[in-house]
């Protein structure tokens, strides 16, 4: 009865469908978290710039628009994973296991690669507000790095379906 008790033994007895709809809950809720957080940086700072130069405002909403991009990179994966699901007759199978696991890992690095990605674009936004409402020479050379950082999402939604890619569950 001691070793029925482990930890592993528990996740063993955890529906792989159960990981699948985890992972995919954290591709989506993670990703719309680092997206409103990076809103929230940026926001913020692109207000309080704006009231020492008004100019900025519209010119800036590009950062804005860098945070909602990864929110969508979650939904898009989001999708992607559902559309892995399929019925399994066994579905505690070695196959169906690694399936379910391996879109459980995919939701996950996806959430929290665009989680850091949120927040990085968020940050980087927020810089570029405040040094455009200083210097305007500033903004694309900033904006320059906004795209790198946003990069960082994107790199996370490819891991994601390469991961999820090869899924199979067991169907005979």
């Amino acid at each position: 009865m001691a070793g029925s008790s482990s930890w592993g033994s528990a996740l063993l007895h955890i529906s792989p469908y159960a990981f699948s709809a985890i992972g995919i809950g954290i591709s989506i809720g993670v990703s719309v978290l680092g997206a409103a957080w990076g809103i929230f940086i940026t926001g913020s700072s692109l207000i309080g710039a704006a009231i020492k130069a008004p100019r900025i405002t519209s010119k800036n909403l590009i950062s804005v628009i860098f945070c909602e991009a990864v929110a969508i990179y979650g939904v898009v994966v989001a999708i992607i994973l559902q559309t892995k699901l399929v019925a399994a007759t066994n579905q505690y199978s070695a196959d169906s296991m690694r399936a379910g696991y391996a879109l459980f890992s995919a939701g996950i690095i996806v959430g929290f690669s665009n989680l850091a990605c949120g927040v990085c674009v968020g940050i980087i936004g927020s810089s570029c507000a405040l040094s455009d409402a200083q210097n305007s020479t500033l903004f694309v050379k900033i904006l320059v790095i906004e795209i790198f950082g946003s990069v960082l999402g994107l790199f996370g939604v490819i891991v994601g379906i390469i991961m999820s890619s090869q899924v199979t569950w067991t169907s005979s």
